[in-house]
């Protein structure tokens, strides 16, 4: 008798352990639905796959990134100034290695001062024009780019190997915690189990 209640615990251990090792695996588990008459079994994301796209697209949309964060970004003074800096570095490269090889008359007439000239007159050129082609396409983007649709088209298309190997990676140590859990409060059990006996 002292045996089986000394057991006890380790016992409700296992069912607390079994239990909830089960319940996470039945988050993903199974994939299709089986039918068990009269109950329709499947795990919770695969059934609800839709759902958590679009709940997911909305949250990232609304919470984590919008049009107004990527128009800030691109508007920004330093990120025009940047693409300012790379487009009359292009130009110089145009000018000497494509310009000057129309006839032999135009290098002699792009010498140094003269590229200098031009690169002062392209630089006041484009302080107007760069503002305005930005906002051009941000707005242009703010019509062709919808991250709420484009995040639940894309979970919607993940397979349920793909989106649990994702959800396990981010939540390994929660789901091992949640198992773990399961066997301490099982043993827990027991131990009242044998105090409620004794």
């Amino acid at each position: 008798m002292t045996f089986k209640l000394l057991l006890s615990p380790i016992i409700c251990a296992l069912i607390g352990w079994v239990t909830n090792y089960l319940a996470v695996k039945m988050l993903f588990h199974p994939h299709k639905p089986i039918k068990v008459w009269p109950f329709v079994i499947q795990g919770i994301f695969p059934k609800r796959q839709n759902e958590l796209a679009e709940s997911l697209g909305r949250m990232i949309e609304k919470e984590l990134i919008s049009h107004e964060d990527i128009k800030s970004v691109i508007c920004d003074p330093s990120f025009i100034e940047k693409h300012k800096v790379v487009v009359l570095d292009y130009l110089d490269v145009f000018f000497k290695e494509k310009v000057t090889t129309l006839h032999p008359m135009v290098s002699m007439f792009l010498n140094d001062d003269t590229m200098k000239t031009i690169r002062g007159m392209l630089s006041t050129e484009l302080d107007e024009m760069l503002p305005k082609l930005i906002q051009t396409t941000s707005s242009q983007l703010e019509n062709s780019l919808d991250f709420k649709c484009l995040v639940q088209k894309k979970v919607e298309n993940f397979s349920m190997e793909q989106l649990e190997n994702i959800l396990f990676s981010i939540m390994k140590k929660e789901f091992r915690f949640i198992e773990i859990f399961g066997g301490v409060l099982g043993f827990i059990i027991g131990l009242i189990q044998i105090f409620i006996f004794i």
